[in-house]
């Protein structure tokens, strides 16, 4: 929006913020005072760096040049010859990776890996762009415009920590991890932490929550951003097994930079070292040539089975990441986790060498994203099908409240409904029916629940391939209560049998996620 944040000052009351700003020709700077100041200002975040929070990974794996550019001869040749989203191009020209963003309008973003200070961002023209492009594709397209021309470092960090400044200053996407673009691991995750985020500033905001709740936006999002850094950086390895398979070792590469770096840095003019250096880049380019990487040359047909080898087998890049995607678990933070000894993503406990197996199994375990079901209105004046995912608002902050429709159930929601309404928390209970329930008088929930009406009473729907009820599925009693938060995530988990005090176990809970009686730090 034209601004950039350019200075930050806590008061007695907040955050004063400076917005440096151009104003026809002359840099400005206007003060803005917040409470909070959200930092979602990208991998090199101008907030980050002002509240002095460093970054702990690995750094400068690889510095590249993105080119956008438009060019729909292309888009029209790759639609019907070679349709794809993602080209990984390796000839004895050149070397980059193609982002296909609309073929049908040829709108496409090029990689190219460069090497400072031999080469330079500035060497990157337009022009030079176009013939690079040119040199990748194979033939010219009449119509290659390049829009942008930008450098970037591909690194593998983490926030040290996402809540600075007293409590004022909060990291959010890019701003707090930095991926190698290898998996969607960035979007994803970036789109996570504002889901986390969100609800919990809500609540802070109309004075529900306290303050320190923002504490557990930090414990529960930094693991799971530690966790897909390393996965992101193991993804980025595997993709580079293809180019070191053809002779293209990208670490041979690198070691070659480092030794120029190292030996004729300050003995050689740049232009000289440059020189040298696109020299042994272009040899090196020549494993890719007809005449090596061909099966009538046992080097190339022996490189050109490993490279089957790998494909067939799905050891290189991997693009789909259900388990991590919707899997994670939170061990800690604004939930109360009875059985978080077990969770799956303390940071300290995991281990990366090798990816599972990539399905998601769903879990109804605390910390746990709410489970998948399609259920319909148990009344047959309601029609419709939907998922137990949409159970949860998402016009409004509400917690939902699963229960069977058993009487000590019912008891307890109750308890969890008024606990609820001194919280002026918005909140609902849903009662899941098991299947053929629509054909009896099921009517319980209108007196169980009175004088309470935010509740919905549905009807589950197994699987035609699996004939259990929601509860068997996700392997929990029929007989638990699920307190789910308004970022589909089961906040806590228990049976009527195990509280003693409906009333003060509930308050201490709906307390717990709130932050209520949490130490400031």
């Amino acid at each position: 929006m034209g601004h950039e944040c350019s200075s930050i000052e806590l008061t007695d009351d907040g955050i004063l913020v400076g917005a440096s700003f151009n104003n026809g020709g002359r840099m400005q700077e206007r003060k803005l005072h917040c409470g909070l100041l959200l930092g979602a200002d990208g991998a090199r975040s101008k907030v980050r760096e002002l509240a002095g929070i460093s970054m702990k990974g690995e750094r400068d794996l690889q510095q590249l040049v993105s080119v956008h550019f438009v060019s729909r001869d292309l888009g029209k040749y790759l639609s019907s010859e070679r349709p794809g989203m993602l080209f990984f191009i390796f000839n004895p020209d050149a070397i980059g990776v193609l982002v296909a963003h609309d073929l049908e309008h040829g709108e496409f973003v090029l990689q190219v890996p460069f090497y400072p200070p031999q080469q330079m961002f500035e060497d990157f023209s337009a022009k030079v762009c176009e013939q690079i492009i040119v040199k990748l594709v194979g033939w010219e397209p009449a119509d290659i415009q390049v829009l942008d021309i930008k450098p970037w470092a591909m690194h593998a960090e983490v926030a040290e920590k996402y809540v600075g400044c007293d409590n004022r200053v909060i990291l959010v996407g890019d701003a707090a991890h930095r991926f190698p673009p290898a998996g969607g691991f960035g979007m994803n995750t970036g789109v996570q932490d504002a889901h986390n985020l969100a609800w919990k500033l809500c609540l802070l905001l109309n004075g529900i929550a306290d303050p320190s709740i923002i504490q557990t936006y930090e414990s529960e999002r930094k693991p799971v951003a530690t966790f897909n850094t390393e996965l992101s950086l193991e993804n980025f390895k595997a993709a580079m097994s293809i180019p070191a398979t053809l002779g293209l070792d990208p670490t041979i590469a690198n070691s070659v930079h480092r030794v120029i770096n190292s030996s004729l840095g300050s003995i050689i003019p740049r232009n000289l070292q440059k020189v040298v250096l696109e020299g042994l880049f272009s040899i090196g380019r020549t494993q890719v040539s007809d005449y090596i990487l061909s099966e009538n040359n046992p080097l190339g047909s022996l490189r050109l089975a490993r490279l089957r080898s790998i494909l067939d087998e799905g050891k290189s890049l991997q693009l789909q990441f259900p388990a991590e995607d919707l899997g994670f678990r939170y061990g800690k933070g604004a939930l109360v986790a009875e059985d978080c000894a077990e969770s799956t993503y303390q940071a300290e406990d995991l281990k990366h060498s090798k990816r599972s197996s990539g399905e998601y199994i769903p879990s109804a375990k605390v910390g746990s994203r709410l489970p998948h079901m399609l259920v319909r209105p148990l009344s047959a004046s309601s029609e419709g099908v939907f998922s137990t995912l949409d159970l949860v608002s998402g016009d409004k902050i509400e917690f939902v409240i699963i229960i069977a429709p058993l009487k000590e159930s019912y008891k307890l929601a109750q308890a969890m409904l008024r606990i609820a309404d001194e919280f002026e928390l918005s909140s609902k209970v849903c009662v899941m029916w098991p299947q053929g329930s629509r054909d009896v008088e099921a009517k319980g929930s209108i007196s169980e629940l009175a004088p309470w009406t935010n509740y919905v009473d549905v009807e589950e729907i197994p699987r035609a391939t699996v004939n259990s009820s929601w509860w068997e599925m996700y392997q929990v009693s029929n007989r638990s209560v699920i307190l789910v938060r308004p970022d589909e995530h089961i906040a806590w988990r228990t049976e009527p049998d195990m509280v003693r005090d409906a009333y003060s176990d509930v308050r201490r809970v709906f307390s717990q996620i709130l932050s209520l009686n949490r130490p400031q730090v």
